[in-house]
């Protein structure tokens, strides 16, 4: 079982963009504290009505951006 969902974060000419290796989740953030917050949000929010063992992830995985 994973216990990580990477990330990959870029900079924009305004915001930092975050797009997840495991997952259909892409996020955004002002700065690196407020993306990191937005990622942490997104991966809660997209496994509020399923299930984290369909996807092979543990419960509550780490967040590696």
């Amino acid at each position: 079982m994973k216990k990580i969902v990477q990330f990959k974060i870029s900079k924009g000419e305004a915001y930092y963009v975050a797009e997840s290796f495991d997952l259909p989740i892409v996020t955004q953030g002002k700065t690196l504290d407020e993306t990191v917050k937005n990622i942490e949000e997104a991966v809660d929010l997209h496994f509020e009505d399923t299930h984290a063992p369909s996807y092979d992830l543990a419960r509550q995985p780490a967040v590696l951006s």
